[in-house]
Protein backbone atom coordinates (compact mmCIF):
# COMPACT_ATOMS: atom_id res chain seq x y z
CA UNK A 1 0.00 0.00 0.00
CA UNK A 2 1.34 3.26 -1.13
CA UNK A 3 1.95 6.63 1.72
CA UNK A 4 -1.21 8.19 -0.12
CA UNK A 5 -3.26 5.35 0.50
CA UNK A 6 -2.38 4.51 3.71
CA UNK A 7 -3.36 8.05 4.78
CA UNK A 8 -6.59 7.56 2.90
CA UNK A 9 -7.16 4.79 5.02
CA UNK A 10 -6.90 6.56 8.03
CA UNK A 11 -8.68 9.70 7.34
CA UNK A 12 -12.00 7.22 6.30
CA UNK A 13 -11.34 5.43 9.54
CA UNK A 14 -11.39 8.48 11.58
CA UNK A 15 -14.59 9.65 10.12
CA UNK A 16 -16.33 6.27 10.51
CA UNK A 17 -15.88 6.46 14.28
CA UNK A 18 -18.51 7.90 16.56
CA UNK A 19 -17.17 10.84 18.18
CA UNK A 20 -17.50 10.22 21.92
CA UNK A 21 -20.65 11.60 23.69
CA UNK A 22 -20.94 13.57 26.30
CA UNK A 23 -22.74 12.23 29.45
CA UNK A 24 -25.05 14.78 31.36
CA UNK A 25 -26.29 14.26 35.08
CA UNK A 26 -28.69 15.83 37.14
CA UNK A 27 -27.58 16.05 40.45
CA UNK A 28 -29.05 16.89 43.86
CA UNK A 29 -25.80 17.07 44.94
CA UNK A 30 -23.62 20.27 45.29
CA UNK A 31 -21.68 20.21 41.74
CA UNK A 32 -18.25 20.97 43.70
CA UNK A 33 -18.34 17.82 45.78
CA UNK A 34 -18.78 15.62 43.03
CA UNK A 35 -16.21 17.37 39.86
CA UNK A 36 -13.30 15.94 41.22
CA UNK A 37 -14.46 12.70 40.32
CA UNK A 38 -15.60 13.61 37.12
CA UNK A 39 -12.81 15.02 35.71
CA UNK A 40 -10.63 12.00 36.63
CA UNK A 41 -13.66 10.08 34.51
CA UNK A 42 -12.87 12.46 31.49
CA UNK A 43 -9.32 12.71 31.83
CA UNK A 44 -9.12 8.92 31.60
CA UNK A 45 -11.68 8.19 29.09
CA UNK A 46 -12.31 11.86 27.10
CA UNK A 47 -15.81 11.58 27.73
CA UNK A 48 -17.24 15.24 28.56
CA UNK A 49 -19.40 15.18 31.96
CA UNK A 50 -21.81 17.96 32.21
CA UNK A 51 -23.81 18.43 35.95
CA UNK A 52 -26.80 20.05 36.32
CA UNK A 53 -27.45 21.06 39.97
CA UNK A 54 -31.58 20.27 40.35
CA UNK A 55 -32.03 21.08 43.69
CA UNK A 56 -35.75 20.63 44.12
CA UNK A 57 -38.21 19.11 41.64
CA UNK A 58 -35.90 16.76 40.06
CA UNK A 59 -38.62 13.39 39.40
CA UNK A 60 -41.14 16.44 38.10
CA UNK A 61 -38.15 17.64 36.14
CA UNK A 62 -37.65 14.28 34.47
CA UNK A 63 -41.10 13.68 33.90
CA UNK A 64 -41.74 16.78 32.08
CA UNK A 65 -39.06 16.44 29.56
CA UNK A 66 -39.81 13.06 29.55
CA UNK A 67 -38.37 10.91 26.45
CA UNK A 68 -36.78 13.89 25.30
CA UNK A 69 -34.82 14.72 28.46
CA UNK A 70 -31.21 14.98 27.65
CA UNK A 71 -30.23 13.65 31.35
CA UNK A 72 -27.88 10.20 31.30
CA UNK A 73 -27.84 9.74 34.91
CA UNK A 74 -29.18 11.00 38.17
CA UNK A 75 -27.29 11.17 41.14
CA UNK A 76 -28.74 11.96 44.60
CA UNK A 77 -28.44 11.16 48.41
CA UNK A 78 -30.48 8.98 50.69
CA UNK A 79 -32.22 5.85 50.18
CA UNK A 80 -36.26 8.15 50.04
CA UNK A 81 -34.80 9.68 47.42
CA UNK A 82 -33.33 7.14 45.28
CA UNK A 83 -36.42 5.45 45.87
CA UNK A 84 -38.88 7.99 44.60
CA UNK A 85 -37.22 8.33 41.89
CA UNK A 86 -37.83 4.00 41.38
CA UNK A 87 -41.56 4.75 41.98
CA UNK A 88 -41.68 7.73 39.57
CA UNK A 89 -40.81 5.49 36.80
CA UNK A 90 -38.36 7.61 34.91
CA UNK A 91 -35.01 5.45 35.15
CA UNK A 92 -34.57 2.25 33.71
CA UNK A 93 -32.46 -1.07 34.78
CA UNK A 94 -28.65 -1.61 34.37
CA UNK A 95 -27.57 -5.05 33.10
CA UNK A 96 -23.72 -5.02 34.36
CA UNK A 97 -21.51 -7.68 35.95
CA UNK A 98 -19.20 -4.55 36.89
CA UNK A 99 -21.59 -2.99 39.00
CA UNK A 100 -23.11 -6.27 40.96
CA UNK A 101 -19.70 -7.93 41.61
CA UNK A 102 -18.26 -4.22 42.94
CA UNK A 103 -21.37 -3.21 44.81
CA UNK A 104 -23.15 -5.53 47.78
CA UNK A 105 -26.79 -6.65 46.94
CA UNK A 106 -27.64 -4.79 50.19
CA UNK A 107 -26.40 -1.45 48.51
CA UNK A 108 -27.86 -1.29 45.37
CA UNK A 109 -31.17 -2.11 44.17
CA UNK A 110 -32.69 -5.71 43.88
CA UNK A 111 -34.17 -5.06 39.81
CA UNK A 112 -30.70 -2.56 39.36
CA UNK A 113 -32.37 0.84 39.23
CA UNK A 114 -30.08 1.92 41.36
CA UNK A 115 -26.80 1.24 42.63
CA UNK A 116 -24.98 3.05 45.46
CA UNK A 117 -21.65 5.50 44.76
CA UNK A 118 -20.86 6.06 48.76
CA UNK A 119 -22.10 5.40 52.38
CA UNK A 120 -22.52 7.52 55.29
CA UNK A 121 -23.22 6.20 59.34
CA UNK A 122 -25.76 7.73 60.85
CA UNK A 123 -24.19 7.95 64.65
CA UNK A 124 -23.79 9.63 68.06
CA UNK A 125 -22.17 12.79 68.53
CA UNK A 126 -21.09 12.66 72.30
CA UNK A 127 -19.73 15.04 74.52
CA UNK A 128 -16.08 14.59 75.55
CA UNK A 129 -16.58 16.19 79.07
CA UNK A 130 -20.34 14.88 79.78
CA UNK A 131 -20.30 11.50 78.20
CA UNK A 132 -18.32 8.31 79.24
CA UNK A 133 -16.83 6.27 76.55
CA UNK A 134 -19.19 3.21 76.61
CA UNK A 135 -21.92 5.10 78.20
CA UNK A 136 -24.13 4.24 74.93
CA UNK A 137 -23.73 1.45 72.57
CA UNK A 138 -27.20 0.83 70.75
CA UNK A 139 -29.81 2.63 69.02
CA UNK A 140 -32.41 1.44 71.15
CA UNK A 141 -30.52 3.02 74.39
CA UNK A 142 -31.71 6.33 72.44
CA UNK A 143 -34.86 5.88 74.74
CA UNK A 144 -33.44 4.66 78.00
CA UNK A 145 -34.29 7.20 81.10
CA UNK A 146 -30.41 7.79 81.46
CA UNK A 147 -30.58 10.38 78.67
CA UNK A 148 -33.40 11.93 80.14
CA UNK A 149 -32.98 15.94 79.00
CA UNK A 150 -29.83 14.72 77.26
CA UNK A 151 -30.79 14.66 73.27
CA UNK A 152 -30.65 16.77 70.50
CA UNK A 153 -31.47 16.00 67.20
CA UNK A 154 -33.22 17.45 64.25
CA UNK A 155 -37.08 16.66 62.88
CA UNK A 156 -37.99 13.63 63.38
CA UNK A 157 -39.49 13.60 60.03
CA UNK A 158 -36.35 14.60 58.17
CA UNK A 159 -35.50 12.17 55.72
CA UNK A 160 -32.42 11.20 57.89
CA UNK A 161 -34.53 10.07 60.44
CA UNK A 162 -37.13 8.43 58.53
CA UNK A 163 -34.68 6.16 57.37
CA UNK A 164 -33.56 5.53 61.36
CA UNK A 165 -37.23 5.33 62.46
CA UNK A 166 -37.62 2.82 59.33
CA UNK A 167 -34.62 0.48 60.11
CA UNK A 168 -35.78 0.41 63.67
CA UNK A 169 -39.64 -1.01 62.23
CA UNK A 170 -37.19 -3.56 59.81
CA UNK A 171 -35.27 -4.69 63.04
CA UNK A 172 -38.23 -4.95 65.87
CA UNK A 173 -41.31 -3.72 64.42
CA UNK A 174 -43.85 -0.60 64.28
CA UNK A 175 -44.88 -1.30 68.06
CA UNK A 176 -41.47 -1.21 69.29
CA UNK A 177 -40.34 1.43 66.82
CA UNK A 178 -43.53 3.95 68.30
CA UNK A 179 -42.22 3.32 71.48
CA UNK A 180 -38.87 3.75 70.77
CA UNK A 181 -39.45 7.28 69.17
CA UNK A 182 -41.82 8.24 71.96
CA UNK A 183 -39.39 7.76 74.10
CA UNK A 184 -36.30 9.52 72.54
CA UNK A 185 -38.90 11.96 72.19
CA UNK A 186 -39.25 12.29 75.76
CA UNK A 187 -35.45 12.47 76.26
CA UNK A 188 -35.33 15.91 74.16
CA UNK A 189 -33.31 18.56 75.63
CA UNK A 190 -35.22 20.79 73.14
CA UNK A 191 -37.53 21.07 70.29
CA UNK A 192 -36.15 19.53 67.27
CA UNK A 193 -34.30 22.31 64.77
CA UNK A 194 -31.60 22.99 62.42
CA UNK A 195 -29.19 20.59 61.26
CA UNK A 196 -27.00 18.02 62.13
CA UNK A 197 -24.36 20.89 63.16
CA UNK A 198 -26.54 22.52 64.81
CA UNK A 199 -27.32 19.50 67.12
CA UNK A 200 -23.43 19.64 67.53
CA UNK A 201 -22.96 23.52 68.64
CA UNK A 202 -26.06 22.68 71.15
CA UNK A 203 -23.52 19.93 72.77
CA UNK A 204 -20.62 22.62 72.46
CA UNK A 205 -23.01 25.12 74.12
CA UNK A 206 -24.05 22.78 77.04
CA UNK A 207 -27.76 22.78 75.63
CA UNK A 208 -27.20 18.55 75.11
CA UNK A 209 -24.93 15.82 75.90
CA UNK A 210 -25.26 13.85 72.37
CA UNK A 211 -27.03 13.98 69.44
CA UNK A 212 -28.28 12.29 65.85
CA UNK A 213 -25.84 12.93 63.04
CA UNK A 214 -24.14 11.50 59.77
CA UNK A 215 -20.42 10.92 59.84
CA UNK A 216 -19.81 13.49 57.00
CA UNK A 217 -20.41 16.72 59.06
CA UNK A 218 -17.31 15.67 61.38
CA UNK A 219 -15.50 16.74 58.38
CA UNK A 220 -17.25 19.53 57.51
CA UNK A 221 -16.96 21.32 60.70
CA UNK A 222 -13.36 20.90 61.15
CA UNK A 223 -12.83 22.65 57.47
CA UNK A 224 -14.72 25.43 58.79
CA UNK A 225 -12.56 27.70 61.18
CA UNK A 226 -16.53 28.69 62.86
CA UNK A 227 -17.17 25.17 63.59
CA UNK A 228 -13.92 23.62 64.32
CA UNK A 229 -14.43 24.47 68.33
CA UNK A 230 -17.62 22.26 68.03
CA UNK A 231 -16.24 19.33 66.15
CA UNK A 232 -13.32 19.43 68.78
CA UNK A 233 -16.31 19.33 71.70
CA UNK A 234 -17.63 15.77 70.17
CA UNK A 235 -16.39 12.41 69.45
CA UNK A 236 -18.33 10.13 67.49
CA UNK A 237 -19.62 6.90 68.78
CA UNK A 238 -21.10 4.28 66.52
CA UNK A 239 -23.97 2.58 67.93
CA UNK A 240 -25.80 -0.33 66.44
CA UNK A 241 -28.99 -2.32 66.41
CA UNK A 242 -29.37 -5.16 69.63
CA UNK A 243 -29.29 -7.45 66.53
CA UNK A 244 -27.31 -5.67 63.59
CA UNK A 245 -25.07 -3.08 63.27
CA UNK A 246 -24.34 0.79 62.62
CA UNK A 247 -27.26 2.30 60.41
CA UNK A 248 -25.92 3.70 56.78
CA UNK A 249 -27.41 5.45 54.16
CA UNK A 250 -26.04 6.28 50.63
CA UNK A 251 -25.86 8.53 47.99
CA UNK A 252 -26.29 7.01 44.52
CA UNK A 253 -26.59 6.82 40.82
CA UNK A 254 -29.41 5.72 38.40
CA UNK A 255 -29.81 5.99 34.59
CA UNK A 256 -32.93 7.71 33.29
CA UNK A 257 -35.34 6.37 31.15
CA UNK A 258 -34.43 8.66 28.11
CA UNK A 259 -30.41 8.60 28.77
CA UNK A 260 -30.03 9.84 25.35
CA UNK A 261 -26.10 8.56 25.21
CA UNK A 262 -26.46 5.16 27.68
CA UNK A 263 -22.83 3.68 26.27
CA UNK A 264 -21.13 6.77 27.48
CA UNK A 265 -23.43 6.68 30.85
CA UNK A 266 -23.05 3.27 31.35
CA UNK A 267 -19.09 3.58 31.07
CA UNK A 268 -18.96 6.39 33.36
CA UNK A 269 -21.51 4.18 36.21
CA UNK A 270 -18.81 1.11 35.91
CA UNK A 271 -15.96 3.10 36.74
CA UNK A 272 -17.41 4.93 39.58
CA UNK A 273 -17.31 1.65 41.07
CA UNK A 274 -13.47 1.06 40.13
CA UNK A 275 -10.93 1.50 43.45
CA UNK A 276 -9.64 5.29 42.22
CA UNK A 277 -12.96 6.69 41.83
CA UNK A 278 -14.55 5.31 44.90
CA UNK A 279 -11.31 6.96 46.68
CA UNK A 280 -11.38 10.35 44.92
CA UNK A 281 -15.40 10.55 45.77
CA UNK A 282 -15.32 9.50 49.25
CA UNK A 283 -12.97 11.47 50.09
CA UNK A 284 -14.12 14.72 48.77
CA UNK A 285 -17.17 14.20 50.54
CA UNK A 286 -15.76 12.47 54.04
CA UNK A 287 -17.95 9.66 53.41
CA UNK A 288 -17.24 5.87 52.95
CA UNK A 289 -16.38 3.61 49.55
CA UNK A 290 -18.82 0.85 49.04
CA UNK A 291 -16.68 -1.22 47.40
CA UNK A 292 -13.47 -3.51 49.05
CA UNK A 293 -10.55 -2.74 48.03
CA UNK A 294 -11.14 0.98 48.50
CA UNK A 295 -9.76 3.11 51.68
CA UNK A 296 -11.78 6.20 53.52
CA UNK A 297 -9.38 9.21 52.93
CA UNK A 298 -6.99 9.31 56.59
CA UNK A 299 -9.11 11.51 58.47
CA UNK A 300 -12.21 9.28 58.11
CA UNK A 301 -10.58 6.25 59.04
CA UNK A 302 -9.62 8.26 62.44
CA UNK A 303 -13.11 8.73 63.63
CA UNK A 304 -13.04 4.67 64.09
CA UNK A 305 -14.28 1.51 62.08
CA UNK A 306 -17.75 0.03 62.34
CA UNK A 307 -19.88 -2.85 60.72
CA UNK A 308 -22.29 -1.92 58.67
CA UNK A 309 -26.22 -3.04 59.26
CA UNK A 310 -26.56 -5.15 56.75
CA UNK A 311 -30.77 -4.64 56.47
CA UNK A 312 -31.06 -4.03 52.65
CA UNK A 313 -31.98 -0.36 51.83
CA UNK A 314 -34.77 -1.09 49.82
CA UNK A 315 -36.75 -2.88 52.86
CA UNK A 316 -35.95 0.60 55.03
CA UNK A 317 -37.24 2.52 51.41
CA UNK A 318 -40.15 0.58 52.20
CA UNK A 319 -41.16 1.30 55.55
CA UNK A 320 -40.56 4.93 55.37
CA UNK A 321 -44.70 5.73 55.02
CA UNK A 322 -44.86 3.76 58.09
CA UNK A 323 -41.71 5.26 60.00
CA UNK A 324 -43.31 9.06 58.80
CA UNK A 325 -47.05 8.13 60.90
CA UNK A 326 -44.97 6.66 63.78
CA UNK A 327 -43.45 10.30 64.29
CA UNK A 328 -46.31 12.50 63.30
CA UNK A 329 -48.57 10.00 66.07
CA UNK A 330 -45.57 10.16 68.86
CA UNK A 331 -45.67 14.15 67.89
CA UNK A 332 -41.97 13.90 67.57
CA UNK A 333 -41.40 17.55 66.30
CA UNK A 334 -44.10 19.43 68.69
Amino acid sequence: MTLRATCLTAVAALIAAPALADVNIYTTRQPELIQPVMDAFTEETGIAVNLAFVQEGLVERLRAEGARSPADLVMTVDIANLQQIVDAGVVQPVESEVLTNAIPAELRSPDNLWFALTQRARIVYASKERVADGEITTYEDLASDQWEGRICTRSGTHDYNLALTSAMIAHHGVDYARDWAAGVRENLARKPEGNDRAQVRAIWAGECDISLGNTYYMGLMLSDPEQQEWADSVRIVFPTFEDGGTHINVSGVAMTQSAPNRDEALQLMEWLVSPEAQEIYAEVNNEYPVIDGASPSELVASWGEFQGDRIDLSEIAGHRGEALRVMEEVNFDG
